[in-house]
């Protein structure tokens, strides 16, 4: 009946499986970085990590769902089963639409930095104080992108109608649009569009966007009592996370317990292994632990 999850960097078959595997060594491997950055021949270019460990947070959210289905068909069958997660195989799988492309026409996606390969505009914007980030997904956001900038003729003009076109005319389109874009702060482009239904927002940085109204709204940083520890000098006694995304309206999750202090278990694993208080009080005084 026991369940079993392995994870590692490429797996526990193939050519790959006794090496070792890290983040940032998969997303190298598996195209993610090349598809990453700014395009070739342009400032910047050339290939990108992800900001955060990608590989990583991804394959524990499949392993989760895997281990969730592993007890589904043994409430059928009785029978656990070992689950063989890897880096590399979740990587790739979460190319998604870059993967499906090439699979099926044989063309290798290349970088595009913050533009989309089949929408425009879809990408960052100058503003006078700084950027915003426009997503206009279809033709009838982009008519009221059009008149609520001053500009409806661009909605009517037959290269910037439809999706597809466009895309064929950004080139066209996308200077012409910077040059409205910067006429104005980004948190007033923000309120213009977002009310008349424009998908657009500020490119924040991490504390900007903790400090978003809908942020502060979601609840989306808990602070929890923490066990007495010392940081660059000072003492902490409470540490802030960020809220799990996961709303059970009926059985929310609870974050119970802070992360532990570094040795705050060191007294119980050291008994667990046979230790006295005496032998741990010693290794204590001697600077051991």
């Amino acid at each position: 009946r026991l369940i079993y999850c392995s994870i590692t960097g490429f797996g526990q078959t193939g050519p790959y499986a006794e090496r070792a595997g890290y983040d940032l060594m998969i997303q190298a491997m598996s195209g993610m970085m090349s598809i990453t950055g700014r395009p070739d021949g342009t400032p910047g270019e050339g290939p990108l990590r992800v900001g955060v460990a990608i590989t990583d947070i991804f394959t524990g959210i499949y392993a989760t769902t895997a281990i969730l289905a592993a007890i589904e068909v043994r409430h059928r069958t009785g029978v656990g089963q070992h689950i063989d997660m890897s880096l590399l195989d979740v990587g790739m799988a979460i190319l998604a639409n870059q993967a499906a492309g090439y699979l099926n026409t044989g063309a290798v996606p290349q970088r595009q930095g913050n533009t989309h390969p089949s929408l425009a505009p879809y990408q960052d914007f100058p503003t006078r104080d700084g950027a915003m980030l426009l997503a206009i997904g279809n033709d009838g956001q982009f008519s009221r992108f059009s008149h609520a900038v001053g500009k409806p003729e661009w909605a009517g003009d037959a290269r910037f109608a439809t999706t597809a076109q466009r895309n064929i005319h950004r080139g066209e389109l996308i200077p012409a649009m910077m040059e409205v874009t910067r006429t104005r702060t980004t948190a007033d482009w923000v309120a213009l569009l977002g009310s008349k239904a424009v998908p657009c927002g500020p490119i924040n940085r991490v504390d900007q966007a903790f400090a978003e109204p809908q942020a502060v709204a979601r609840n989306l940083v808990v602070n929890q009592a923490a066990e007495p520890m010392k940081y660059a000098g000072a003492a902490i006694k409470e540490i802030a996370t960020v809220a799990s995304p996961l709303r059970l309206l009926d059985t929310p999750p609870v974050l119970k317990n802070a992360p532990p202090g570094l040795g705050a278990h060191t007294d119980e694993v050291l008994a667990g292994l046979g230790l006295s208080p005496d032998a741990i009080a010693a290794l204590r005084t001697r600077g051991v632990i």
